[in-house]
């Protein structure tokens, strides 16, 4: 319909993603040198500047999880220079924001100032985790996945035992844990 309205045709549109294509992938399609996969991800980020992009964050997309967000946001900057040269002061930065969430719950602070320093401790150790090569989404997801098992071991007990969760004291559920944390 659009072809025979004169809107584009399908040739028009495969021409035009084989242009992109091309452009893209010089490494590829063209003769230039690159050395690994940084090379040709340095490269993609000039190019796409060059296609208009205002920024160098931009392009994550917006519906990302935070975490995966943060990271992706963090590696670009690095790709730049706006980065630490080794992993000592990263952690340091994360002593320090956990200090200033400290400092703001203890002098009950507004609630939205807390949650700014909780942001900040929280990118502070997605930063840390790109350091350490960790990808915090896996780690996190990991972490949930190991607290649903030891918690479904609480409720197992609860039910052989014919105890109600709700009536169970702190120490008794965490002794069940700390049995299945030891069979982790």
């Amino acid at each position: 319909m659009a072809e025979q309205e004169n809107l584009f045709s399908l040739n028009s549109i495969l021409q035009k993603e084989r242009k992109k294509l091309v452009e893209r992938h010089p490494h590829i399609f063209e003769n230039l040198k690159v050395n690994g996969s940084e090379d040709v991800k340095t490269n993609w980020e000039k190019l796409k500047k060059k296609e208009g992009r205002k920024s160098v964050l931009d392009g994550i997309p917006a519906e990302l999880p935070a975490l995966l967000k943060a990271f992706r946001i963090q590696e670009k900057a690095a790709k730049v220079g706006f980065d630490w040269k080794d992993e000592k002061p990263v952690f340091e930065k994360i002593l320090e924001e956990l200090n200033e969430l400290k400092s703001n719950v203890q002098g009950k602070k507004d609630i939205k100032e807390i949650e700014n320093e909780f942001g900040d401790l929280l990118f502070s150790i997605v930063n840390y985790a790109r350091f350490l090569k960790i990808n915090p989404e896996d780690a996190l997801r990991g972490t949930i996945n190991k607290f649903k098992n030891r918690f479904s071991e609480i409720e197992k007990f609860a039910n052989l035992n014919n105890k109600e969760l709700e009536n169970m004291t702190l120490e008794e559920m965490d002794e069940v844990w700390e049995r299945a944390k030891s069979k982790d």
